[in-house]
């Protein structure tokens, strides 16, 4: 069931995207926001209380009708339950069409454009950048994401809760940037905990997404770069997607401002050099690695449901008489 729930909400989705900016997560966001207001008296421990009881709200619900549902053997009810879940949880085109568009409109030239979509999409300032720096992040914010509503879900929509753990991975990783990235919220203790908790959440969706990435590109180069670069980014998890991808892709990504070894610098605003690029494996980012990322995903996707579909026969096998 576990298989098919993911096949027919990826089905439903490529037909029917949800949009990022839909009524339930936008009611997820606001009630986050409350707990941070509610909770958040400076100090960790209110963090954790906080994270504790957000996850109770959602977990609690999603676990209960699912368990109701297999306990009374209402098969197709629980089906639609596990479909539906995954359908709220996956996010494999809430912004396929920011990158999109962007890749259309260097391809046509237009700079300008993509600038301004890169901006909306990322909430950086782009202004000033050229082709070879959209095309960058462009790439490295598409691999972030596709692991983060995809595959981290896959991931946890395997376990014994299922739904209810696929609503665990998506709300944490909601709070670690809610509770942390703004400006108001970046140092604080309060979002300590819920940073380090979808640390260790997706401490092993992150290698198992990397290790998907090097199967089906590169495998020499992707492996090369994870253990070589992977721990100069200041976030362990996103340098090791960002150097397995773009060693699978044989493109060079990460700039040394968001690297370990430059945060460290004393004065990292004067200092104008390359970390060690001839060390790094790939070139620099062109508009091909738009399209070279797009099948990288894709691929990474199809060896996804291809072990999901060799597992779930492996355990229908195994239970049937």
């Amino acid at each position: 069931m576990t298989f098919l729930s993911i096949l027919c909400a990826l089905l439903i989705e490529q037909m029917k995207p949800l949009r990022a900016d839909n009524p339930i997560y936008a009611e997820i966001k606001s009630l986050a926001l409350r707990m941070e207001t509610w909770f958040n008296a400076g100090h960790s421990t209110h963090g954790r209380i906080g994270w504790f009881l957000m996850m109770a709200i959602l977990m609690v619900p999603t676990a209960l009708i699912y368990w109701v549902l297999k306990h009374y053997d209402l098969f197709l009810a629980a089906f639609a339950w596990n479909v539906l879940i995954v359908y709220l949880t996956l996010g494999f085109r809430h912004y396929s069409h920011y990158f999109t568009s962007i890749q259309l409109a260097l391809n046509a030239g237009d700079d300008t454009t993509a600038r301004a979509l890169l901006a909306e999409w990322t909430r950086q300032d782009t202004v000033g950048m050229d082709a070879t720096e959209i095309t960058r992040i462009a790439v490295e914010k598409s691999l972030i994401t596709t692991h983060r509503n995809v595959f981290g879900v896959f991931f946890w929509f395997l376990m014994p809760l299922g739904p209810a753990c696929a609503v665990m991975y998506r709300v944490a990783e909601h709070l670690a940037r809610a509770w942390n990235e703004p400006e108001h919220m970046r140092n604080e203790a309060f979002g300590q905990f819920a940073a380090r908790a979808f640390y260790w959440i997706d401490w092993i969706p992150v290698r198992l997404t990397a290790v998907a990435f090097a199967v089906v590109g590169n495998f020499e180069d992707a492996i090369y770069a994870w253990r070589n670069f992977a721990h100069r980014w200041t976030n362990e998890s996103i340098g090791i997607i960002l150097s397995a991808g773009g060693g699978a892709m044989g493109v060079r990504l990460g700039a040394p401002a968001e690297t370990a070894v430059r945060a460290q610098m004393v004065d990292a605003t004067t200092v104008d050099v390359e970390l060690e690029p001839d060390l790094m494996p790939g070139d620099e980012p062109n508009i091909r690695a738009l399209q070279s990322t797009v099948g990288l995903v894709w691929r990474a996707l199809l060896l996804w449901m291809m072990l999901l579909l060799l597992l779930s026969s492996a355990v229908w096998l195994g239970s049937s008489p």
